[in-house]
């Protein structure tokens, strides 16, 4: 069991909400200095790997400011996002208000038609859900037949060396921009936290094969600091 926002299971929903609510306002200034500015191409490529045709429908996970649902919209798609943060969906609907369906609720009971969407993505969110795999579930189950999953999140690098300091980046370092932008080192230590338990590479591979997906690839990014997952349903 982690500490901090993850300390207890029962109540994670309710201290991610609150979190992203505290930081939503200045989630993608903070997002840009910690990545430096890196996490743009790596979403860049989550939208590739999408395969979205003009008019296909694409649903957004987690979508926080909207980031990924307005690089689908330009690749020509109808988009919905979902957030259950108040706070991020507001500062989402200043920059694509009409175009989008911003919808605020929660990524493990969307509320959405089965076999929907021809693309389902979710960035930086999947570690966050109280279920994993209820989220993985639900994602399946809304995707329509022949439609692509596609996770992007933090990973686990291969490798010691890579893996140590990696590990120092995200327990002392990261929480400083916490500190210094929202007054609370803990708003960015959630990161290092949420990935104690979290199975990263392997395990999101694994459970994208146990629901049934075909061609599950993961494609390494930064020497596997992060990485995408993708299934076909």
């Amino acid at each position: 069991m982690t500490e901090g926002y993850f300390a207890d299971d029962e109540t994670r929903a309710e201290r991610v909400q609150a979190l992203f609510d505290t930081i939503a306002s200045r989630y993608d200034r903070i997002n840009n200095l910690q990545s430096f500015w890196l996490h743009h191409r790596w979403k860049r490529r989550l939208v590739e790997l999408a395969q979205i045709q003009p008019g296909h429908h694409a649903l957004d996970l987690c979508c926080g400011t909207g980031d990924i649902a307005r690089a689908l919209l330009h690749q020509g798609a109808k988009v919905t996002a979902l957030d259950f943060s108040v706070e991020m969906l507001k500062v989402a609907r200043t920059k694509t208000a009409v175009q989008v369906e911003y919808l605020q609720r929660d990524a493990l009971e969307t509320g959405l038609p089965a076999d929907q969407f021809h693309a389902v993505t979710i960035a930086y969110g999947l570690r966050n859900l109280a279920d994993f795999e209820g989220g993985l579930r639900e994602m399946y189950r809304v995707t329509r037949p022949g439609g692509r999953l596609c996770i992007l999140d933090f990973g686990k690098p291969p490798n010691a060396l890579v893996r140590f300091c990696y590990q120092g980046y995200l327990k002392w370092i990261v929480p400083v921009f916490g500190r210094l932008f929202c007054n609370d080192a803990l708003a960015y230590a959630y990161i290092h936290q949420s990935l104690q338990d979290y199975p990263a590479q392997k395990g999101t591979a694994a459970a994208l094969n146990q629901l049934g997906c075909r061609e599950v690839e993961t494609h390494n990014l930064m020497l596997g600091c992060m990485t995408i997952a993708v299934g076909i349903k």
